[in-house]
This record gives C-alpha cells, sequence and structure tokens, in this order.
C-alpha cells in the first residue's frame, strides 16, 4: 500500500492572548476615560506563526444589557441595565509583522468623548480581542471595562 508522506507539520492551535504579564492593558475590570491616549499592551502567541494582514481586531461595544460572550473573566460590577443613547463603537484591525510566533503589542487609541450626536454614553463595555494565526485559527478574549467622562 502506498502512502503519502511529508515533512510538514499541520498547525492545529489556536494562537493565544497572554494578559498575565504585568505591563498589559487594558484588564479585566478597568476603568477608562474617554479622550484618555492609551496603549494597548498586549502579548500575542502562536504556537508555529501569527497572521499578519490585518490578524488582529480590537472592538469596544457598549455592554449595557449585560450580554456576554463567554469570554468575560468578571461581570459582577456591571451598572444597572440601560438603553444605549449614543454609546461608542470602535472597531479596527491591525497588521503584525510577518512570521513572528511571539509579539507585544503597542498600540495606541484614543477614546473620544464625543461624536456628532453628543457625548458618548459612559458605563459598561467590552474590550474585545480577535486574534487569527497563519494558518487562519483565531481565538478572543473579551475584557469588561467601564468608560466615564472626566
Amino acid at each position: 500500500m502506498l502512502a503519502c508522506t511529508t515533512d510538514e507539520t499541520v498547525d492545529l492551535e489556536k494562537p493565544t492572548i497572554d494578559l498575565t504579564l504585568p505591563e498589559v492593558f487594558p484588564l479585566d475590570g478597568d476603568t477608562l476615560s474617554f479622550e484618555d491616549s492609551l496603549y494597548v499592551k498586549l502579548r500575542l502567541q502562536d504556537n508555529v506563526a501569527l497572521g499578519s494582514k490585518r490578524c488582529l481586531n480590537l472592538s469596544i461595544h457598549h455592554n449595557f444589557d449585560h450580554h456576554s460572550h463567554s469570554t468575560e473573566v468578571d461581570e459582577s460590577n456591571l451598572d444597572p441595565v440601560k438603553t444605549p443613547v449614543n454609546p461608542l463603537t470602535f472597531i479596527q484591525s491591525y497588521d503584525l509583522p510577518a512570521g513572528l510566533s511571539t509579539y507585544d503589542t503597542n498600540i495606541l487609541l484614543i477614546l473620544p468623548p464625543s461624536n456628532d450626536q453628543g457625548l458618548y454614553d459612559e458605563g459598561d463595555y467590552h474590550f474585545f480581542i480577535s486574534l487569527t494565526d497563519a494558518q487562519g485559527w483565531s481565538t478572543q478574549k473579551g475584557l469588561s471595562i467601564k468608560l466615564l467622562h472626566r
């Protein structure tokens, strides 16, 4: 019987988002202020190689209804449920250098206080991180944060 053999190892592992380093930011439960300039610091890892083009996605969206993504660590400090009026929505994809298995981010985010409809709603938000490796495996982390005006 003939069989095909190959020296290539098939990547079956998802990448990881490491939130255990002392300099990681933000963390679950953090309170952030609109108008702040923040540096998102995460350690991204994969057993073979991280993706490069648009493989890191960061998003911020309201959690006024207390929904869950099953990735949040602690949802115990939530404000009362409320109806959004003008919530902040942020979605951005980022490229990473090609061929790396570990990458530490240092992404500048500036949280605007308002849009043409007025001040953004304060309260409970999710900071959602999605990471894809070079083979297409992805992993997500959701952090519960509060956004407040100064």
